[in-house]
């Protein structure tokens, strides 16, 4: 049986009141830090509340570091984000199983700019085809994770840093360059030889 024990204010450099960045999950709030007695064995825990998700997670101090949980990026972190989705798409030739496998380990790795490379590669503008229901799962994943760290490191709403992120994406100089051949080429996009 679980028993809550003393609150405390900080552990391992994370305090209360802060927002991280969870791996699997993405942005959340450290809502407590909890001694709990579980099995005999007492843990310290931190209470991470994840808004969106309606979710609550308890994860042992000691496992801060295995897990992969990180604090928010900084502002040269977010502004090389912004960078790495205003550049050209990089899409591999390999089969789709194999790039949504790449995508979803990129997307649940916590890492911000990996993130924005899921979102540079998987964004369609209005003029280019559409995209397969995965292809768009993924692309809207990869968006709401990015954008949630956005919003919380520049501290406006989602729908702000959604706007934001898809204005870098419209109006990027290496996009107008894609357009063009994916519009003239038939046969699944593949380039032609010279």
């Amino acid at each position: 049986m679980a028993t809550p024990a003393k609150k405390t204010a900080q552990r391992q450099g994370f305090k209360t009141g802060e927002h991280i960045i969870y791996p699997s999950h993405g942005v959340g709030l450290i809502t407590a830090i909890e001694e709990q007695t579980v099995a005999g064995y007492s843990l310290e825990l931190l209470v991470i509340d994840f808004e969106q998700d309606k979710m609550t997670l308890r994860v042992p101090v000691a496992k801060i570091a295995s897990v992969g949980m990180r604090k928010l990026s900084d502002a040269s972190t977010v502004k090389k984000s912004l960078e790495t989705i205003a550049g050209k798409p990089r899409v591999k030739r390999t089969m789709w199983s194999r790039r949504a496998q790449e995508y979803e380990a990129k997307i649940n790795s916590g890492d911000l700019i990996s993130t924005a490379e899921v979102v540079r590669d998987l964004y369609r503008s209005d003029s280019q085809p559409e995209q397969s229901y995965s292809e768009r799962q993924l692309y809207e994943a990869a968006l709401d994770r990015m954008a949630r760290e956005i919003a919380a490191v520049q501290k406006q709403t989602d729908t702000e840093a959604i706007r934001q992120i898809e204005g870098v994406l419209s109006t990027s100089p290496g996009r107008a360059a894609k357009v063009a051949p994916a519009t003239d080429s038939e046969g699944g996009g593949q380039e032609e030889a010279a």
